[in-house]
C-alpha cells in the first residue's frame, strides 16, 4: 500500500538524485569492440543479447512501408493513432522552431554580427523493444528531428526473426533470448518499422543494446555515425550514451520515471490513482507521488489505488512501484506543495486543482519540472502520446537544469561577424582586442588586431 506522510516527516534523500544506470564495464567493453571491430562486433553482440542477428542490419524501406499497410489494414485505430500523435508532434515541433530567430545586427558602426539556427548533418535514434515496445518514442524522437529538417534520420532498434524465418528457427530452437537466430533476413518489432515509416525515418536498422549506440557513435560498415543520439534505453544504453558523449550529442540520461501530482480536495481520486498507476506501471522503481493539502482525498486516492490495481495488467510491475516509490504527502498548505516540488524538479507535474486564482499562483511559483499538466482534464499520459509535447523529459532533478527533448536538440545556433574596413567600430574592436590580448600574453592575437588598423 502506498505511503502516507505529513511534509515535516518526509526525508531529506526523498529529494536526492536517482540514477540507477551507473556506468559499467559490460558497456564500455562493448562500446570498444564496435569501435574497433564495426559490424562484427554488432554481430557478437547480436548472439550474446539479442533473438536474432541478421545477414544484413539495415531494414529495406519496402519491409517499413509493408509494416504500415498491415496496421493500417488489421489494427486500424493504432495505425491513425500514430498518424494523429505525429501530426501534433510534428506541428509542435515545428512551432518550436519557427521561434528561434536569425538575425544579423550592427551592433557599432561597421561591426555586425548575426545569427543562425541550421540542423545537424545526421540524427540518430534509438528505440528500446523489450517487454513493452515502445512505438510512441518513434514519434517522440523523430518527428523533432524532421520538424528541424536533419537532411537524415536513422533508426535503431532491437532485431527480431522475420516471418520468412521463423520455420528455419523453430527447426534449430532459435530465435529466442539466449540462442539468437542467425543470418535471416533484417526484421523489427513491426509497431516500431510501421511508426518509423509513418513519421518519415530515412533509414532504421535491427541493431539493438549498447552496440547500437556504438555503431551510431562511431559509425561502422553499415550503420552511419551520427551527430546527436536520442531514445531511452535500459541500463546499458544509458551507460553507453554518457560514455559517447562528446564524440556525439546526446539528449540526456533517463532515471526512473517519476510523476508529481499537487491536488487540492476537488480532485477526482479515481483520476488521480489512475495518473500514478500509469507511472507505476513503468518500472519497479518509477516514483508516484501525490501531495495534496487534503487528509481525506488522501484516503480515497489509497482506496482507488488497491481497487484499481486488481484489473491492471501490469499489477506486478505497479504494485512493488507503489510500495517501495510511491508515496502521499499531505501539506498544510500550497506553499509547502511548490515547495515541494521546485525542490523534487519531477519530470512530470501536475495540477490536479479547481481553475482560479490559486491553482493560477501555483503554476506561476513551480519551475522546475519537465512538463506541466494543468487542471483535472490535463492527463500525463495525454502528453506521453497524443498532445504535441515530448514525453523524453529530464528525471532524477535534472529539470532544474534543462528541459525535455525537443527541436532545438537537432538544431545548431551559430554566429557570423561582418565588419567593415576602417569603421568606427571595427576600430574600437581592434584596440580593445590588441590591449586583450597583451593582458593575456597572446602577442599573436594583439598583433591580428593591430595589424588591421595599422596605417
Amino acid at each position: 500500500m502506498i505511503q502516507i506522510q505529513k511534509y515535516k516527516d518526509v526525508e531529506d534523500d526523498f529529494f536526492d538524485a536517482r540514477t540507477f544506470a551507473e556506468s559499467n564495464d559490460v558497456a564500455a567493453s562493448v562500446l570498444e569492440e564496435v569501435q574497433k571491430r564495426g559490424d562484427a562486433a554488432l554481430r557478437l553482440y547480436g548472439q550474446k543479447f539479442d533473438v536474432a542477428v541478421p545477414e544484413v542490419f539495415e531494414i529495406p524501406q519496402d519491409t517499413l512501408r509493408a509494416a504500415a499497410e498491415k496496421l493500417k489494414i488489421e489494427k486500424r485505430d493504432v495505425y491513425d493513432a500514430i498518424v494523429y500523435s505525429h501530426d501534433l508532434a510534428l506541428r509542435f515541433a515545428t512551432m518550436q522552431k519557427n521561434s528561434f530567430t536569425d538575425f544579423e545586427e550592427e551592433l557599432e558602426p561597421g561591426v555586425i554580427t548575426g545569427q543562425r539556427t541550421v540542423p545537424v548533418d545526421r540524427a540518430g535514434c534509438y528505440v528500446p523493444a523489450g517487454r513493452f515496445p515502445l512505438v510512441s518514442t518513434v514519434i517522440m524522437t523523430v518527428t523533432p528531428a524532421v520538424a528541424a529538417n536533419v537532411p537524415e534520420v536513422i533508426l535503431c532498434t532491437p532485431p527480431r526473426v522475420h516471418p520468412d524465418d521463423k520455420v528455419a528457427a523453430g527447426k534449430t530452437g532459435s530465435g529466442v533470448p539466449g540462442k539468437a537466430f542467425v543470418g535471416g533476413k533484417p526484421y523489427a518489432d513491426e509497431g516500431i518499422m510501421a511508426a518509423a515509416y509513418i513519421c518519415g525515418v530515412n533509414r532504421v536498422f535491427a541493431v539493438g543494446g549498447a552496440q547500437a549506440i556504438g555503431a551510431m557513435a562511431f559509425g561502422t560498415e553499415s550503420v552511419p555515425k551520427v551527430d546527436v543520439i536520442v531514445g531511452p534505453g535500459n541500463k546499458y544504453v544509458v551507460s553507453a550514451k554518457k560514455s559517447v558523449f562528446g564524440a556525439v550529442g546526446i539528449d540526456m540520461l533517463a532515471g526512473p520515471t517519476e510523476v508529481l501530482v499537487i491536488a487540492d480536495k476537488s480532485a477526482n481520486p479515481k483520476w488521480v490513482a489512475a495518473d500514478l498507476l500509469a507511472q507505476a506501471e513503468h518500472d519497479v522503481v518509477a516514483q508516484p507521488v501525490l501531495v495534496t493539502d487534503s487528509a481525506e482525498l488522501a484516503q480515497k486516492v489509497s482506496s482507488q489505488i488497491e481497487e484499481q490495481l486488481e484489473t491492471l495488467t501490469t499489477k506486478a510491475v505497479a504494485r512493488q512501484s507503489i510500495d517501495n516509490c510511491g508515496r502521499i504527502i499531505i501539506v498544510d498548505d500550497f506553499d509547502q506543495a511548490v515547495e515541494i516540488a521546485n525542490k523534487k524538479a519531477p519530470e512530470h507535474l501536475e495540477l490536479a486543482m479547481e481553475e482560479g486564482a490559486l491553482r493560477d499562483k501555483i503554476e506561476r511559483d513551480v519551475h522546475n519540472y519537465g512538463s506541466l499538466f494543468i487542471g483535472h482534464c490535463s492527463a500525463e499520459v495525454f502528453g506521453d502520446y497524443a498532445a504535441g509535447l515530448n514525453h523524453t523529459l529530464p528525471t532524477s532533478g535534472s529539470a532544474r537544469y534543462t528541459g525535455g527533448l525537443s527541436v532545438r536538440m537537432f538544431l545548431k545556433t551559430v554566429t557570423t561577424l561582418r565588419v567593415k574596413e576602417n569603421a568606427s567600430g571595427m576600430v574600437r574592436s581592434a584596440v580593445a582586442a590588441g590591449f586583450l590580448g597583451d593582458a593575456e600574453g597572446l602577442a599573436g592575437h594583439a598583433r591580428a588586431a593591430r595589424l588591421r588598423i595599422e596605417k
